[in-house]
């Protein structure tokens, strides 16, 4: 089972606010998580909030982050 770390959206409609979740490739953008590390809310300024430490063991296990989540964590990196 291959898995990925991607945004699963909780906002309302023309408010997002997405979670950072790890689930399994197949499973829908709302579907089934096996584990939640963090939130990002792109409002002004953006904000991301992420558990480094779990970040990192799933990334050891396997996991791989979406393309749009990369982008969110390294422009994140350059702001701070």
């Amino acid at each position: 089972m291959s898995l990925k770390i991607r945004l699963s959206k909780i906002g309302s409609k023309g408010k997002p606010i997405y979670r950072i979740v790890v689930t399994p490739t197949r499973s829908k953008r709302d579907g089934k998580n096996l584990d939640v590390l963090g939130f990002y809310n792109p409002g002004q300024p953006p904000l991301v909030k992420l558990d480094q430490k779990k970040y990192q063991e799933w990334l050891e296990r396997g996991a791989k982050p979406s393309e749009g989540l990369r982008k969110i964590l390294q422009s994140n990196e350059r702001s701070t």
